[in-house]
């Protein structure tokens, strides 16, 4: 094992896409001999072991650069049991050490014209440029800070080229009139209410048509998943343009496991101009959730922060990611996902930032059975100054079963179903009432969680039991019908 990594294993490095110079090969092979054995340094050409507490990101066996995913646990990581989750130890060990505050900077994708080549050679390149007297002089006059400041003039110029310039600051919407309805609502103040539609898993559109003509009067906004547990079904932009068709406002998944940089761009460009105005940005389930074949699993072209960073600079800033400017940008209202229980709220809290912090306008939070609970990370949120910057929609999942509680509890990342909750659907599935009882425990749920300072609304995810939902909402008392037929 690396000696700095906490890592199961050393991983092969990267191969050059390209034959290099004798010297360049030189500086590489001597870069791996000593970041192999203390990093298990895979020679990915972009290191960030300066942000990441020298643990390195690319251990991640999806290849995470700005966080952990949604299935974060202090045990192991979900798509490899036989290794820690990276990315918690690097939240830990960056709390432990005081430098947590990097971590909200955000990091850019990799550029992999430098897999497998050198990355000492832009840091001298660096260091030459600002002096090697001028380097000496700042180490060591002693001045409170002079250290830090000197290294990160060195080392940001080379983690941060031109094309992204990502940095750790809250960027604002560049535009001041809701660019959709669920903006519009949220930003009214309203208490709003989306749900989950899954899409369907063939051509056959009766029974979308027929789940988003019996919610749309209901919700503020329908959310179409984009091939949820890496099983592929009816892309979302169809559903979210059936949807518009069909009179109701969408919010349409992106998920980076997908998706590579260019056909985000591609794919959000098109979705704008079929006036899609709702975007939610996720990382997406792993390829390791899938029955098979599986894809690749140890890669992910883009995160979800990076693809926030990627929208919002088309948005507000009118450039793609190569600095193209657009003469027409796309307009969209920018939602990501939030994991209240996934790991430690203080990492999870700073990861919700750094979400804000790089586009995020809204949250939809991952399934929430526990309501006390939930206090600790709006909590965490507050201290962070996140809460006036973002709305919150709480996840609910009515549960059908007690079969279906056991496997969210035990199969599904970052969910957590409580053992009371548990016992109680299992007496209900001896009884034979567990569709009741699941109906039961959301209600009472969804009464503890409404009047939270920061909740703004919930997100009712029912997995294919969408009949259930104006039930809940009429019950719970959440919203009178939104429109009214002719």
């Amino acid at each position: 094992m690396p000696g700095f990594t906490p890592g199961r294993r050393y991983q092969p490095p990267f191969m050059p896409f390209k034959r290099q110079p004798l010297k360049k090969r030189a500086l590489a092979a001597i870069e791996l001999a000593v970041k192999g054995p203390l990093f298990g340094c895979r020679m990915c050409g972009n290191c960030l072991l300066q942000e990441t507490a020298l643990i390195c990101p690319m251990e991640c066996p999806k290849g995470l650069r700005n966080g952990p995913c949604g299935g974060s646990t202090p045990e192991t990581c979900y798509v490899d049991e036989s290794r820690p989750c990276i990315w918690y130890k690097i939240y830990e060990r960056s709390f432990q050490l005081g430098r947590e505050a990097l971590l909200l900077e955000v990091l850019p994708p990799m550029d992999w014209e430098q897999a497998g080549m050198d990355a000492w050679s832009g840091v001298f390149e660096q260091a030459r440029k600002i002096g090697v007297r001028n380097l000496v002089t700042h180490l060591s006059s002693g001045e409170p800070g002079a250290v830090a400041k000197t290294l990160d003039s060195v080392f940001r110029p080379v983690r941060q080229p031109a094309w992204w310039q990502g940095d750790s600051k809250y960027h604002a919407p560049a535009y001041s009139e809701p660019v959709s309805e669920l903006e519009r609502r949220l930003k009214a103040g309203e208490f709003v209410v989306t749900a989950e539609i899954a899409p369907p898993l063939t051509v056959k559109t009766d029974k979308l048509k027929y789940n988003i003509a019996a919610l749309k009067n209901y919700v503020a906004a329908l959310n179409f998943t984009d091939n949820a547990s890496a099983v592929p079904r009816m892309s979302s932009v169809a559903c979210s343009k059936i949807a518009i068709e069909e009179g109701a406002e969408p919010v349409m998944q992106i998920s980076a496991r997908d998706k590579t940089r260019v056909g985000l761009q591609s794919e959000v460009i098109g979705a704008a101009a079929l006036g899609i105005r709702n975007m939610l940005c996720l990382t997406g389930d792993s390829m390791a959730l899938t029955p098979g074949p599986k894809g690749r699993m140890d890669i992910v072209d883009i995160d979800s922060i990076q693809m926030l960073w990627i929208l919002r600079r088309m948005r507000d800033e009118g450039k793609y990611l190569d600095g193209r400017e657009i003469k027409t940008p796309p307009q969209y209202f920018l939602g990501a996902a939030a994991s209240p229980f996934a790991s430690n709220m203080k990492f999870q809290a700073l990861r919700e930032q750094k979400k804000v912090n790089a586009g995020a306008q809204f949250f939809q939070t991952n399934v929430v059975f526990e309501a006390d609970d939930l206090d600790l990370w709006l909590s965490e949120l507050a201290k962070r100054d996140v809460l006036e910057k973002v709305y919150i929609l709480i996840g609910i999942s009515p549960l059908k079963s007690y079969r279906m509680a056991k496997f969210m509890n035990e199969k599904v990342p970052g969910i957590f179903v409580p053992e009371r909750v548990m016992q109680r659907m299992e007496v209900a599935e001896q009884k034979g009432n567990a569709e009741e009882e699941g109906v039961q425990i959301t209600l009472e749920l969804i009464e503890k969680l409404r009047n939270k300072p920061g909740v703004n609304g919930f997100h009712i995810m029912a997995v294919g039991w969408e009949e259930i939902v104006p039930r809940i909402i009429e019950e719970a008392g959440l919203a009178k019908p939104l429109r009214v037929e002719e």
